[in-house]
Parts: structure tokens; C-alpha cells; sequence
């Protein structure tokens, strides 16, 4: 059975529990998607650009001796791209406006990263 289903159950309960909640997507951590909920924005790219992006802040978090990385927050003018470990090897990324709740955001994310990834690292690699 795949996991694909499950976590995009994961992302649609996401869209229900976060106001202004524009989409979100699992990837791998070396940028493979493995399931989404973007209307709107092209999910391969943002694998890759998320797994880039990924990789300058684990480094950035090695360098500076805070430990392994578990998370990110960029913002631009109109909204939010977060980004969370889940597990050891996938990563959720969420886009959300500005008026988006970041607190909330946080918290409801946090929670669906941890399930995503026990679930992604309980599969069978591929």
C-alpha cells in the first residue's frame, strides 16, 4: 500500500485547521515530490528549490553549532514558504499568506511533519 494517499490527507487536514493555508507538499530531501496540495504553484520545482534551499540551512545550522536542522520560515511580500524535517527523509513545505496565523502555522505543521515522517520513514525506500 502507498503512503501517498495518507499524507495527503495529512496536507488537506492542514487546509482545514490553518486560515489562509494556500497549499503544501512533501518531498523528499533530495527534492523528489511525494505528494502535494498546490493549486496553484508547480510542485517539482518547489521540491527542488525546497531541497536547495534545505541544504544551505542545514549547513547553516551545522555552522553556527545549533544542532541538526528542523526547520524554516521565509517571507515574502505576499505570504509565507515553511519548511519542516519530517522524519529523516522527507520534508514538508507549506505556503500561506501573510494573514496567515504564523503560531498556528507552526504548531498545526510541526504536528503533521512528525506523522508524515513516521510514516515516510516506516515505508520501504524506493
Amino acid at each position: 500500500m502507498t503512503i501517498e494517499p495518507r499524507i495527503r490527507d495529512e496536507l488537506h487536514t492542514l487546509r482545514d485547521q490553518i486560515r489562509h493555508f494556500q497549499g503544501g507538499m512533501v518531498a523528499s530531501v533530495d527534492g523528489m515530490v511525494i505528494a502535494h496540495d498546490l493549486p496553484d504553484i508547480e510542485p517539482d520545482g518547489l521540491a527542488a528549490l525546497t531541497a536547495a534551499a534545505i541544504g544551505v540551512a542545514k549547513r547553516l545550522t551545522e555552522a553556527t553549532g545549533q544542532g541538526a536542522f528542523e526547520e524554516s520560515l521565509t517571507r515574502g511580500a505576499t505570504g509565507y514558504i515553511a519548511a519542516y524535517s519530517a522524519g529523516r527523509r522527507a520534508v514538508l513545505t507549506a505556503v500561506a499568506s501573510t494573514d496567515t496565523n504564523v503560531g498556528r502555522l507552526h504548531l498545526q505543521a510541526r504536528k503533521a511533519a512528525e506523522r508524515i515522517g513516521a510514516l515516510v520513514d516506516a515505508a520501504p525506500h524506493r
